[in-house]
């Protein structure tokens, strides 16, 4: 089968189209022929060395894809050849840079008709973090206010849709005012282009835009200097979400913006808490649901054929697009 391989940690050239044999699906697993493959950041750490999962390559990347069952293993019920699914990396499989791929029964979830393969394959990594963050994690309702950082990305354009549909009141903060524009056509109630905000003005509009009280729920996908910011524009008892590395010097944060709200800061890593025993799947089905039923939008920006991986990492590289970058990996 045709695939797209990492020999050596490095930039975007190192994903190089191979020939490798094809899997078979063991006992508990599904072998699905991938149509579509999603392109994720954690695809780029992999690729670079810096991810702290992904072993010695040689290596396929890809986290997420959706595409057809082609076998099923010993044990499996619920899913035959032909029927359309969407799966995900549970951390003990290949990458989904790939013709096929054996991945176990547990990571794979039906399709409705109504949900486009490509469409499909950009949900799991993004549409899932952002559901457990905010109905896990923060159990976000209608009387919060949520702030949503990075809100054009793929976590982020997800995260708006999944506050507005429960009633919140969201206010996107995005880097240019493309983005903060891209944020407000996917529900958000009020857009911020932080690009125009110093640092601390940036903190003083979320403070206005909440009546000075703060936000009940920070969602930060950016992390360092940023995570110092959401700290402070977090209410009294409110939440703060945190996907990215909050490292910081002592210096960018003065804690006693933040300790004596009583807040609560909450970590989470998809691959973490996968790796934990957190089963996607009703998640994920709901997430689906949602899509088929027009609730939910999954803006697909770029599609490249498999052989173009590396002008798909050099397009993520970019920080440039809105909406997701996906791989076309075979035909339905």
């Amino acid at each position: 089968m045709r695939a797209v391989r990492i020999d050596e940690f490095g930039g975007p050239e190192v994903l190089v189209p191979v020939d490798v044999p094809d899997p078979v699906a063991g006992p508990g697993e599904v072998l699905v022929r991938i149509v579509a493959a999603g392109v994720n950041r954690v695809d780029a750490l992999l690729r670079a060395g810096v991810y702290h999962r992904a072993g010695r390559p040689p290596l396929i990347p890809g986290a997420e894809a959706a595409g057809v069952v082609a076998a099923v293993g010993e044990g499996v019920t619920g899913f035959v050849p032909g029927q359309r699914v969407v799966t995900l990396d549970a951390g003990k499989s290949p990458g989904f840079y790939a013709e096929l791929v054996a991945v176990p029964a547990t990571q794979v979830v039906a399709l409705p008709d109504g949900v486009d393969l490509v469409q499909a394959a950009a949900l799991p990594v993004a549409w899932l973090t952002a559901w457990y963050c905010l109905r896990t994690l923060a159990r976000v309702s209608k009387e919060d206010t949520v702030v949503v950082k990075a809100a054009a990305s793929g976590v982020g354009t997800a995260a708006v849709q999944i506050a507005a549909e429960v009633g919140a009141r969201v206010v996107a903060l995005a880097g240019s005012p493309e983005k903060a524009a891209w944020a407000g056509e996917f529900g958000a109630h009020v857009t911020v282009d932080t690009s125009a905000y110093p640092d601390d003005a940036e903190v003083e509009e979320v403070l206005r835009l909440t009546d000075g009280r703060g936000a009940d729920v920070v969602l930060d996908t950016v992390g360092g200097r940023a995570f110092g910011r959401s700290l402070r524009e977090v209410g009294q008892g409110g939440r703060v979400v945190a996907l990215a590395n909050v490292a910081l010097e002592p210096s960018t944060v003065d804690t006693r913006d933040f300790y004596p709200k009583n807040a609560s800061i909450l970590g989470f890593q998809l691959t973490n808490r996968q790796l934990h025993g957190y089963d996607p799947r009703a998640d994920l089905r709901d997430i689906v649901d949602r899509v088929a039923a027009g609730v939910f939008r999954v803006p697909v920006e770029t599609v490249v054929p498999l052989e173009e991986a590396r002008a798909a990492h050099e397009r993520l590289a970019s920080r440039e697009n809105r909406g997701k970058i996906v791989l076309a990996v075979g035909e339905e």
